[in-house]
């Protein structure tokens, strides 16, 4: 997901949306010649192993595998979707951006490939055109996840701090599935940077009331209700975070800053 991430966790989310992480190896009958099925199947295959070398940073060996699977299929979404990601990797921009949208026609606008296109005009500071796609993407009916475009739609409003536009997004994001750990986070982040302690606090105590903790939503408890000089409340947070996040970097987080207030 997305928030307290900028465009470094943007550019992630697009290879989680296409869902490319991963090796394959090639099932029978997978060759590079053959009828148009197995050339499409071969063509998967190479666009799995082509992400997997982009994910470790070997960018040559993804290139071949990647120009192999456009040789074999050329008119395959997944195949162009991924060349956009290592022109994206490459700084080829302008062929990254023509890449993305040759994915988005042969997808016929699929949610997932607006989702990534949408990632890549964040990630290059177009956010009016990203969250256009990102809200297009939530709106399609067909997309499993809507909360979590709109969160990211956020995400990409406040890196430019237009942090109203983005609560808003947030909101939208809570709406469609209140137990959407990151909304409630980046929200409550959001209000608690305006000190806006007391939304920010209860926004997060009632979501701790009816979903899952998370570590980071202990965490900024913690801090908001030492911003509100309730030691109580910090106690409270922080035991919590003990009990279901032992030795987590957010527990570890609040002993430093302990450690430091008594010296």
């Amino acid at each position: 997901m997305l928030a307290r991430r900028g465009t470094v966790a943007l550019t992630t989310l697009a290879l989680v949306a296409l869902g490319l992480s991963g090796c394959a190896s090639a099932p029978p009958g997978a060759t590079d010649d053959g009828g148009g099925g197995a050339n499409a199947n071969a063509a998967s295959i190479n666009v799995q192993l082509g992400v997997d070398y982009l994910q470790q940073g070997n960018l040559a060996l993804a290139q071949d595998k990647l120009l192999r699977a456009l040789r074999e299929d050329p008119h395959s979404a997944e195949v162009h979707g991924a060349l956009a990601l290592l022109d994206e990797r490459l700084g080829n921009a302008r062929e990254a951006d023509k890449e993305y949208l040759r994915a988005l026609h042969l997808s016929h606008d699929a949610p997932a490939m607006l989702n990534n296109y949408a990632v890549y005009l964040c990630s290059h500071g177009r956010p009016d055109e990203g969250v256009h796609y990102f809200e297009e993407a939530a709106a399609n009916p067909l997309y499993r996840t809507p909360w979590a475009a709109y969160t990211n739609a956020g995400v990409c409003l406040q890196s430019v701090h237009r942090d109203a536009e983005a609560m808003t997004r947030f909101e939208r994001a809570m709406q469609s599935n209140p137990g959407f750990a990151d909304a409630t986070l980046d929200a409550s982040a959001l209000d608690f940077a305006a000190r806006h302690y007391v939304q920010a606090r209860v926004r997060i105590d009632l979501y701790l009331m009816s979903y899952p903790a998370t570590p980071d939503l202990l965490l900024l408890g913690w801090r908001i209700a030492g911003a509100q000089s309730d030691a109580g409340g910090q106690q409270r947070y922080a035991a919590r975070l003990h009990k279901e996040f032992p030795h987590s970097g957010q527990e570890r987080a609040i002993e430093l800053a302990a450690m430091r207030s008594s010296d």
